[in-house]
């Protein structure tokens, strides 16, 4: 319940924070499960949002088991469709905890969901695939043991900046695949090196290998300016969208800089500070107008302040 009322409001939040979403086989996003998402990990829990915002039906995400040590959180996060996943970094005596989950998946799968799993394990914000951990291997192989008819989606997603805000965003899902190219029967080290060498195979022409210093490859990877016109018709909304949202943007922009030392978790850090904070910010301007003026001129600031933030993420510099 919780996913599915957060999704509305995160659904117009992404339009905002990203400038443009590419997306190369819009059909996927309407399949239906048992259906296994398996992606690269370039940008935290951005990935996740982007991709449980786009796909029609419900999906759920496998995120590092560390962030599920509060009682609360742990409530919010499992609300959310977020599920606990492991590594031997987090401490052995945890990993157990791994066949709960894959259980938990597989009950999702018999209900014809979806899963998306990061098969690269570690988020690191850069411009290309890194090697493939065992784990979506082992949920897809322990998944057709049992008899169901998963499908696994490659998936690439990525960003032409890791720190800007009003991103350019390609998402690009590959060719589908199941349990009839492997012996589903026989999950050892060779059919797992099999499912990777595949899967490995698939994302790399859905991920961009790019060197970091390279920015001319990136800009032209990448770039989508807008057309002089749409520029001279947003000219002085996106001027005022940039002043009026400056006193929200730009301490918040400071704090998460500082409180994550600049890693690759600063722009979900930044994100989610803004998806929480905006509707009290939008809510100032509201008891303002109303304490001056009254009657429904109220509403102004929550129709008006997200068209002029999406003006100025329209026209602002990408690079």
């Amino acid at each position: 319940m919780l996913f599915r009322i957060i999704k509305i409001p995160a659904k117009f939040a992404l339009r905002i924070y990203c400038r443009k979403i590419i997306i190369n086989n819009a059909a996927a996003l309407s399949k239906n499960g048992p259906l296994l998402i398996a992606s690269n990990h370039p940008n935290s829990f951005l990935d996740a949002i982007i991709l449980a915002c786009l796909f029609k039906r419900p999906i759920y995400s496998l995120a590092r088991g560390d962030s599920f040590k509060n009682k609360w959180i742990t409530k919010l996060l499992i609300g959310l469709n977020i599920l606990p996943i492991y590594r031997l970094s987090e401490g052995a005596e945890n990993l157990n905890n791994n066949y709960d989950t894959f259980t938990k998946c597989r009950e999702i799968f018999k209900k014809n969901g979806i899963v998306l799993i990061f098969s690269e394990g570690l988020c690191i914000n850069e411009w290309k695939l890194r090697s493939l951990k065992k784990g979506t291997a082992r949920l897809a192989f322990s998944s057709w043991e049992e008899g169901i008819d998963l499908t696994i989606l490659p998936t690439g997603i990525n960003y032409h900046s890791f720190t800007s805000f009003g991103k350019n965003v390609q998402v690009n899902f590959g060719n589908t695949f199941n349990w009839n190219e492997f012996d589903r029967k026989n999950m050892d080290g060779i059919s797992i090196n099999q499912f990777n060498t595949k899967l490995k195979n698939e994302l790399t022409n859905l991920v961009e290998h790019i060197d970091s210093k390279d920015i001319e490859t990136i800009k032209n990877k990448f770039s989508t300016s807008p057309s002089a016109i749409k520029k001279g018709l947003l000219f002085f909304p996106s001027l005022i969208g940039k002043w009026i949202h400056a006193p929200l943007y730009l301490p918040l922009q400071k704090w998460s800089w500082k409180a994550v030392g600049g890693n690759d978790h600063y722009d979900s850090v930044l994100i989610g500070l803004l998806f929480i904070l905006y509707p009290f910010y939008l809510s100032i301007f509201s008891f303002v107008i109303y304490a001056f003026v009254g009657s429904w001129y109220w509403m102004i600031p929550f129709l008006l302040l997200p068209l002029l933030a999406w003006a100025f993420v329209q026209t602002k510099r990408e690079f």
